[in-house]
């Protein structure tokens, strides 16, 4: 299998498009251990290029323990410098069938690629979270290792909790998230977001992904966090998110049906082949 090696601020995945029969099948199959970093090449996740009957081009997101993600928002900015990169389309604006959804993505300058996200899901159900709300879900009480926190939730087409704090700490991320991610409240568990807060248009943040642990960056993660920002009316219409990875500028005016705009880097690392 050819491949090239991507990154989006940090957030880096094994990026192909060989869809020969049985080909996606067998990558699916081995995922995990082309993303090791030590057995295999090492990834946070596989993308998958593959032909759509809806859209430009169909994505496929595996995560590094093998598992499928409805949506990456990092892993589709690589998809579309990739698209052009590989010479498989010369549009710079791509629709792209993902499993949370036909996704837009336009390239700008300087490996720059700017994603219709579509709207947020708010609704507690649709997340899904169990809890006996109708609507969204701002500041729900959650005890984890007897000590409680608030979660604001939010899906990108996948499902993100989102926590306040004023310490972004190792024994936060790493000790909480692995919790709240298979907690009973998240039936399809959730990535985790510990926010701090910097100024209206500002915010840092940490990330535990399903399916990965903590990554550099997540960019529907991102997302999920400028929405909660408004909820919360911590954050204004337009947020610039620093992870550890980089920054992302995320766009949301506000209104239950208005898409979340992502703008961010993506990059080619190295080209390689692999035996599959």
């Amino acid at each position: 299998m050819k491949f090239v090696k991507m990154e989006g601020i940090g957030n880096d995945f094994i990026v192909t498009h060989d869809s020969t029969p049985g080909a996606v099948e067998r990558l699916i199959a081995r995922a995990a251990n082309l993303c090791d970093r030590r057995r295999g090449i090492g990834a946070d996740g596989l993308v998958l290029v593959l032909p759509s009957s809806i859209a430009d081009f169909q994505m496929r997101i595996i995560n590094s323990d093998g598992s499928e993600a409805e949506m990456c928002g990092n892993g589709i900015r690589c998809f579309a410098n990739y698209v052009a990169q590989q010479s498989l389309s010369d549009k710079s604006r791509l629709t792209i069938e993902t499993l949370a959804g036909i996704m837009v993505t336009d390239r700008l300058k300087n490996e720059m690629v700017r994603v219709n996200m579509r709207p947020p899901v708010l609704d507690a159900q649709a997340i899904p979270v169990a809890v006996a709300i109708e609507g969204p879900v701002v500041g729900y009480p959650l005890i984890v290792d007897a000590t409680q926190l608030r979660i604001t939730a939010v899906s990108m087409g996948n499902p993100h909790a989102i926590i306040y704090t004023e310490t972004l700490s190792d024994e936060m991320v790493s000790g909480m998230g692995p919790r709240i991610e298979c907690h009973p409240l998240f039936p399809g568990k959730v990535n985790v977001e510990f926010v701090r807060v910097l100024s209206r248009s500002e915010v840092s943040m940490r990330v535990w992904e399903r399916g990965c642990g903590e990554t550099e960056a997540c960019g529907t993660g991102a997302c999920a966090v400028a929405v909660a920002g408004i909820l919360n009316n911590f954050n204004d219409t337009e947020v610039m998110v620093h992870l550890p990875g980089g920054d992302l500028r995320i766009e949301w005016q506000g209104k239950p049906d208005d898409s979340v705009y992502m703008t961010g880097p993506a990059r080619a690392v190295y080209y390689g082949t692999v035996p599959v």
